[in-house]
């Protein structure tokens, strides 16, 4: 299945039907009145989040949906059928966006939430509505009313609990494939990882969802690289993971040049919790590992983890660690919470 996390959308609703002009025509009735129908509201376009869904491709072969127009008012007082509406289903994490890509009109985070995008107009009212004690035989009747229109543009963000980030080569797939069933691409050179990829972790009884984005490289927010764009998909996670790679000449600085590029991607990314951990220790000798250790430490202001993806060395310690971090983080936000005022009569 192909990955695409961004799509643009033209959506139409459905216009309402035409209310009816209708008079009751029988033998011996000479005076019948008024008996035209209302006409039928045009459909809604909505959007559903629905699970199962991890890919907007759906949406790059048809970018238009409209939904049908109602019926109009027939004689008899025969009311015009409602236009069917028409339903976008979309990944849970989907944000919805006008057409200039700013204004949010909906964020469906959790799977079957619901949002009208476009509203169907009203169908309009036959003669038979506007008979009055004064006015017995009506000649006019409303037209319905018609639809919006307007382009959307769809942004998925993936939902996970915690997120690994780094540069290209890191090992991050490497880490992923170690602690869950996923599987991705792995290889010895860079951009190995084009599109985001998740898995279950499991630590004894409980288990968490870890996100793996392709690597940033310096100057990512300037379009560097594959850019910092699929840095969104860590936006919701509790807590990062920042695989430094033990090999790179200067551990500090290749932490400094991600965390340069979390500042400058902004959305909070910089502000959230992180584990530091050095990679590939299987690769190092005693002496590269501790003048690296070193170096990490200086720079990211606390003590890194040591671990090897690659032979499981360290993966243990560093699953617990998020784990344990990510219910520190669920801790204080229940704090940050404001509590209800208690119901008084």
């Amino acid at each position: 299945m192909k990955f695409l996390d961004e799509a643009k959308v033209y959506i139409r609703s459905g216009n309402g039907g035409n209310g009816c002009v209708s008079f009751r025509r029988e033998k011996y009735i000479e005076f019948g009145g008024p008996n035209g129908g209302d006409g039928g509201n045009g459909g809604d376009v909505i959007a559903d989040a629905v699970e199962g869904l991890n890919t907007l491709i759906d949406y790059r072969y048809q970018q238009h949906f409209k939904a049908k127009n109602g019926v109009g008012g027939m004689g008899k007082d025969r009311h015009g059928a409602n236009g069917a509406d028409i339903v976008l289903k979309v990944p849970v994490g989907t944000q919805i966006y006008e057409e200039d890509g700013e204004t949010l009109l909906a964020d469906l985070d959790t799977a079957g939430d619901r949002v009208v995008l476009a509203k169907g107009g009203n169908g309009g009212f036959g003669n038979a509505h506007f008979k009055s004690s004064t006015n017995r035989a009506p000649r006019h009747a409303n037209p319905g009313q018609p639809g919006e229109e307007r382009t959307i543009r769809l942004r998925m963000k993936l939902i996970a609990d915690a997120g690994v980030v780094g540069l290209p080569n890191a090992g991050k797939s490497t880490f992923l494939a170690a602690a869950s069933a996923a599987r991705p691409k792995i290889a010895d050179y860079p951009f190995t990882t084009l599109y985001p990829q998740l898995g279950v972790v499991e630590v004894g009884d409980r288990s968490f969802v870890l996100a793996d984005i392709p690597g940033l490289i310096e100057g990512a927010h300037e379009g560097a690289g594959l850019g910092d764009r699929f840095l969104g998909h860590i936006e919701r996670c509790r807590v990062l993971l920042h695989l430094v790679d033990g090999t790179s000449e200067h551990a500090g600085e290749t932490y400094k040049t991600v965390r340069a590029e979390l500042d400058a991607y902004g959305e909070g990314l910089a502000d959230k919790p992180e584990i530091v951990a050095l990679n590939k220790a299987d690769a190092l000798t005693p002496d590269e590992l501790k003048q690296q250790l070193a170096r990490l430490k200086r720079a990211a202001k606390k003590t890194p983890l040591v671990l090897s993806a690659a032979t499981g060395q360290g993966l243990p310690e560093a699953l617990r660690a998020l784990l344990k971090m990510m219910g520190t983080e669920r801790a204080s936000a229940r704090g940050r919470s404001k509590p209800e005022a208690a119901w008084q009569p």
